[in-house]
This record gives structure tokens, C-alpha cells and sequence, in this order.
């Protein structure tokens, strides 16, 4: 064999390598390990701000079910029943002092999601004989109230992790309704519902988190079933991952979701306690790779802050 040949077989093979390296790297996405920091909020865990090396850098003991990092470096939180807050309530933590920069005290039983919504106002929950989603303002004024239409046996169990749609109508995912319904703020006209729990399933579909995507899609995170669904406009189903598909038993009691800008699900197990994982992020196609176990107890909800040391933006919870 000449020299020559040797060195063209050697070049072809060197090109096969690179094209087939390229393409693991543009199916994967990266090359490096996925590392997150973000914030998170739980019952027991209270808020706390968690850096990509999976350290606690930040922490408060205020038991909260939401909140979010604000661009000013605030963090806004829907707070529990608890001594500060009798009935639940929003508060706004300085960060730097830990100090409560203004707060809501709740009206009915309890306080579940908040949301910012700009211009000084902010998107509430509030659960009792009368669930209601309202708009308030920092000096705690009511701006407007829109009526939720669910059971008001279990206060607790009526709503989670309401939100403000592009449209301006409100998705609220119902636990023990089974469904998530979208709604007319002001009237409180349900104009949009998907069941949950008539997919012939052992373990009920408690919805929890409703996340509507850009295609008109629907993300939900379902808490007693263990799973993450996504539905189309028509309530199909069209994408799903539990414990099975993943291959672990890492899921348990999965509440708050986040769906990332690359397409891949951040997923809450509250359940988890210990060693055992409390976030997962798996892809499209159900492959984990991305955990964190560290701290005795997990959390409700939580907010990705960046990803391998880049700000996230353009995700969706």
C-alpha cells in the first residue's frame, strides 16, 4: 500500500470522525455537562438560591408554594399559612437583607401562585370558600378579581401554579377537578378545558402546573400521577415521560415544570427526601441529563436561572 493511499484512507476516516462527532454535537446540543443554578421554593425547604455547583448560596425560612428572581434582584414569593402570614401571602424579599419590602396578607385560606405582571402589579391565587385569581399592587390593593369555578371542599387542593396567558386569559390547573381550564379574567368565563384523568391510568392525574407553549401546546405537570404530560389544543396527548419511559424512579409528586428554550422539561419530585433527586431535566426523547439531589426536602415550584454560567431566558413556567 503506497504512502500516498494510506494518507487519502486516513484523511476520509478523519472527515467520517469529524461528520459523525458534528452530529452527536448538534444532537446533544453541547459537549459539556449540563449545570443549572436557579431558585427554589418549598414548605419545608423555604427559598433558596442554588448556584450551578449545586451549592446553597442564598436562603430563606419562609415556607413558599411560587415565586420568582426579579430583575432587580428582589425575590417575589407566594407565602404559606404561617405566623407572619395567618392566611397565606405575597411578599417581596430584598435580597440582600432579607427584609420584606412590601406584602399581601391573604383574605381567605391560603395564598398558592403569584405572578409579576409589570407595571407594579402582580397575579395571585388565593384559595378558600371562594378561590378567586387577583390582580394587586404593591400598597396591596385590589385591582380586579376573577372567580375560579372549582370544588371548595379542599381549599388547599383547588388550584396551583395559576398563570397569565399571552391572550391575557388565566390557565389554572384544578387537582381535584382534574383539569385544567382556561379562563375569561373579570367574568370568569371558562373558555378552554382538559381533563386529566381520563386516561384509563391507575394512579389519578392531579394537575399542578399548566404551562401553555408558543405552539398552542400544553404542558402539564401532573402530581399524583407521577408524570408530565403534553397536550394539543384538542386535549390530545402528544408527548409524555414518568418513571417508566425514564427508567429510574426519579419522579415522585411531580409539581412544578419548567419547559427550557433547547425543548428539554425541568421536573419537581416533592415527595423527595434526602439523597433522593428533587429536580430532573430529561430531552424530547425522555433521556435524563441533568439532576440535583442536595438538600433533606424539595421543593414546589423552582425557576432555572442559567445554564452552564449563561442567564436563561425564554423559558416557560
Amino acid at each position: 500500500m503506497s504512502m500516498k493511499f494510506l494518507t487519502v484512507q486516513l484523511f476520509l476516516l478523519s472527515m467520517i470522525f469529524a461528520t459523525a462527532v458534528t452530529a452527536l454535537a448538534s444532537s446533544t446540543g453541547t459537549f459539556e455537562e449540563t449545570r443549572h443554578s436557579f431558585i427554589g421554593f418549598g414548605k419545608a425547604t423555604g427559598i433558596v438560591i442554588v448556584n450551578e455547583a449545586g451549592t446553597v448560596e442564598w436562603k430563606m425560612q419562609l415556607p413558599a408554594s411560587d415565586g420568582w428572581l426579579l430583575d432587580s434582584g428582589n425575590i417575589i414569593a407566594a407565602i404559606y399559612p404561617c405566623q407572619k402570614f395567618p392566611k397565606g401571602g405575597v411578599a417581596e424579599i430584598n435580597r440582600q437583607t432579607k427584609k420584606i419590602v412590601w406584602e399581601y396578607q391573604g383574605q381567605q385560606k391560603e395564598i398558592s401562585t403569584v405572578q409579576p405582571l409589570g407595571d407594579d402589579r402582580y397575579l395571585v391565587t388565593e384559595l378558600g370558600t371562594e378561590p378567586r385569581a387577583i390582580v394587586i399592587n404593591q400598597a396591596g390593593e385590589l385591582l380586579n378579581s376573577t372567580p375560579l369555578d372549582c370544588q371548595k371542599a379542599n381549599a388547599h387542593m383547588q388550584t396551583r401554579m395559576l398563570r397569565m396567558l399571552p391572550n391575557g386569559n388565566y390557565i389554572a390547573p384544578h387537582l381535584l377537578d382534574f383539569a385544567v381550564k382556561e379562563y375569561e379574567p373579570l367574568t370568569g368565563k371558562v373558555v378552554r378545558e382538559f381533563k386529566t384523568d381520563d386516561r384509563g391510568r391507575d394512579k389519578r392525574d392531579w394537575p399542578f402546573t399548566a404551562i401553555r407553549l408558543k405552539n398552542g401546546n400544553t404542558v402539564i405537570g401532573c402530581t399524583n400521577g407521577n408524570r408530565v404530560i403534553e397536550v394539543n389544543s384538542d386535549g390530545k396527548i402528544v408527548w409524555s415521560v414518568d418513571n417508566t419511559d425514564i427508567g429510574e424512579k426519579l419522579i415522585s409528586d411531580a409539581c412544578g415544570v419548567q419547559r427550557l428554550p433547547n425543548g428539554n422539561t425541568v421536573i419537581t419530585s416533592y415527595y423527595a427526601k434526602g439523597d433522593q433527586v428533587k429536580l430532573t431535566e430529561v430531552t424530547p426523547d425522555k433521556k435524563v441529563v441533568w439532576r440535583f439531589s442536595a438538600l433533606p426536602s424539595s421543593f414546589h415550584h423552582f425557576q432555572i436561572l442559567t445554564t452552564n454560567g449563561k442567564p436563561l431566558a425564554n423559558a416557560l413556567r
